[in-house]
This record gives structure tokens, C-alpha cells and sequence, in this order.
């Protein structure tokens, strides 16, 4: 179906019937949850990576100083190789990925390793958030803590243990 510019005149050639009319044409007459949507874009690559580090910095003080020299990144899709390396079967399958040495296994003997880096996903974030009735604040929180949850040495079962406890 095509549509005429919804600033068309309602006689115009360009405007359509009413059935192919918008139902509001004019903004102020929009309910507000309609309005906020017609103008919402999905957040950037910098919005996420903003909204990680906000996340970051609300944890415990304790929590953050483990987390010293962890470096935060946001990328639109993880790379094949670690698509790989966590047996993913699609680029939608991992939401973010520690990357580097946890503390546990960490030694002073160590070579100048390369820093530990956390990456949040974006697009794989965004997939889930519109399936879910979690906010997407939320989502981007869980991830983070739960990759930061690796950076301490915790395997996902770990972490899933750790989580039904809470819950009970």
C-alpha cells in the first residue's frame, strides 16, 4: 500500500482513502506512548557503551577494583572467531563475551598480556531485548555482570548456581 506525505492536504491527488490514511496526522494529537515510539531510533554503539559503563560504575566499590584495567567495549556483532570459541551457532546466539585472563589464573609471572576486555553485543542485545519483557537497562546489566562474573573465574554454571540462590 502506498501512502501520500502525511502533511498532504485531505482533497490532495497524493492523499489516499481514509483506509490508507495514517491514523494521526498531526503530532499533537498522538497518545504519548504512540509519539515516543514514531520517533525512536535503536540505541548506537556509543549509547550502549555509555549505558555499560553507567552500569559499571553504580557497582560496589569492592567489585569495580577487581575490575581494574578491564576494558568495556560494545560492538554491533561478535566476531566469528568468538562465535567459535564459544560454540555459538549464529551471530545472535551471544549477547557478550569475557575476553582475556581471569583472576584466578592471573601470576606476576605473566607476560604483559593483553588487557581483559569485555564485549557487549549490541545487535544480539537489541534481538533479545525486543523478545523479552526485560528493560533493556536490565539486559545490558545482566550481560555485563554476568561477563565481569568470568573476569572473577566463574563458569556459567557457576554463575547459574549463584543466581538460583538468589531467586529462592
Amino acid at each position: 500500500m502506498v501512502r501520500g506525505p502525511l502533511s498532504s492536504p485531505a482533497n490532495s491527488p497524493d492523499r489516499r482513502a481514509d483506509v490508507n490514511r495514517a491514523p494521526f496526522t498531526d503530532r499533537a494529537t498522538i497518545p504519548y506512548n504512540i509519539a515516543m515510539w514514531i520517533a525512536a531510533k535503536a540505541p548506537s554503539l556509543d549509547e550502549i557503551e555509555v549505558m555499560a559503563h553507567d552500569v559499571f560504575a553504580a557497582l560496589p566499590d569492592t567489585f569495580r577494583k577487581l575490575c581494574e584495567g578491564v576494558i568495556i567495549r560494545v560492538d554491533d556483532f561478535p566476531s566469528d572467531e568468538a562465535l567459535d570459541a564459544v560454540g555459538a551457532q549464529g551471530e545472535f546466539d551471544l549477547l557478550g563475551l569475557f575476553q582475556g585472563i581471569s583472576l584466578p589464573q592471573q601470576s606476576s609471572q605473566d607476560i604483559a598480556p593483553m588487557p581483559n576486555m569485555i564485549w557487549l553485543y549490541r545487535r544480539p542485545i537489541l534481538d533479545y531485548w525486543a523478545e523479552h519483557d526485560d528493560s533493556l537497562g536490565d539486559i545490558v546489566r545482566h550481560v555485563l555482570i554476568h561477563e565481569i562474573g568470568h573476569h572473577f573465574g566463574l563458569s556459567d554454571e557457576d554463575m547459574e548456581a549463584i543466581e538460583a540462590q538468589a531467586g529462592d
